[in-house]
């Protein structure tokens, strides 16, 4: 019998900064969310990517968080690059209106998941 090498990742691969059920804000635009997915890399269609103006596009080698995002007018999904994100430290809540379907409330400032799945 063969010995195998050991099973490597992607040597790109990075840790995500921030976790599900984090509240996060965006690092330019007046807008804020709860994460509740995260991919590892880009994992959008070439065209939204286009879609960002060159000289603020982010790269696709980091992950990418969707929110529940909020701002002064409404309420949406968001895709959003780590590097543009931080975390809201305000203690407000999300007033998405999907929180309850995902978050069974808040503990220590962070969204509880009702469940975890993966994808």
């Amino acid at each position: 019998m063969m010995d195998q090498p050991p099973h490597r990742g992607p040597p790109d691969m990075r840790t995500a900064r921030f976790r599900i059920g984090d509240v996060v804000r965006h690092r330019r635009y007046p807008f804020r969310g709860v994460i509740f997915d995260v991919d590892p890399v880009f994992a959008n269609t070439e065209e939204w990517w286009l879609s960002i103006p060159e000289d603020t596009r982010p790269s696709k080698d980091q992950p990418y968080y969707h929110l529940l995002a909020e701002n002064e007018r409404t309420t949406y999904i968001a895709y959003v690059s780590e590097q543009n994100l931080l975390l809201d430290e305000t203690g407000d809540p999300v007033s998405h209106p999907q929180v309850p379907a995902l978050f069974a409330g808040i503990e220590n400032g962070r969204y509880v998941p009702i469940a975890i799945q993966a994808n």
